[in-house]
C-alpha cells in the first residue's frame, strides 16, 4: 500500500499546486488513501520533495523525477506490477487492463520507467490505460516487456 500511495504523491504534485502537507493530505483523501500528517512528512522525505518558488512567489511541493535513485524506480516498477491484470495492443495502442481504481497509478508508474522506448503519451481511466505508441513494432515490444514483467510477479 505504501509504494501506491508514493506513485499516488508523486502523481498529485505532479498534477496540482501542493503548498502545504495540508493540502497533500487533502488531495489524498479525495483519492482514498487516509493517513497521517507525519506519515505525509516521511513520505516526503523519502520521495526528495522540494519546495521551488511559483511565478507568485508561493512555496510549492516539485519532484525531481530526473534525479531518482534505483531503489525509487524498484517501487514504480512494483506499483506498476502489482495494477496491471492484462496486456494486448491493436496496431499502435496498446491497452493495459488494471485492478479496479489502480490505473491512474500505474500509468503514473509507467511514465517514470525510463527504458520504455516509442511512448507517444498515456491515457488513464479507473482500471484502464491507453499507451499510444511509435509504431506497431514498438506496441507488440511493449506488449511483451509487460506481458514479461507480470509473469514474473506472480
Amino acid at each position: 500500500m505504501k509504494a501506491l500511495r508514493l506513485a499516488k504523491i508523486i502523481e498529485l504534485v505532479e498534477k496540482n499546486e501542493v503548498y502545504t502537507q495540508e493540502d497533500l493530505l487533502g488531495l489524498l483523501a479525495k483519492e482514498g488513501f487516509v493517513t497521517t500528517q507525519a506519515t505525509i512528512s516521511r513520505d516526503i522525505k523519502e520521495l526528495s520533495l522540494v519546495k521551488t518558488v511559483t511565478e507568485d512567489g508561493k512555496y510549492k511541493y516539485t519532484t525531481t523525477r530526473k534525479k531518482q535513485t534505483d531503489s525509487m524506480e524498484k517501487k514504480f516498477r512494483a506499483v506498476f506490477m502489482e495494477s496491471v491484470i492484462s496486456v494486448d495492443y491493436a496496431l499502435n495502442t496498446v491497452v493495459i487492463k488494471c485492478h479496479t481504481g489502480m490505473a491512474n497509478a500505474a500509468c503514473a508508474s509507467l511514465d517514470t520507467m525510463a527504458e520504455m522506448e516509442g511512448i507517444v503519451g498515456t491515457l488513464a481511466g479507473d482500471d484502464t490505460i491507453f499507451v499510444l505508441m511509435r509504431t506497431e513494432e514498438m506496441a507488440e515490444h511493449l506488449t511483451a516487456r509487460i506481458e514479461n514483467m507480470i509473469s514474473l510477479s506472480e
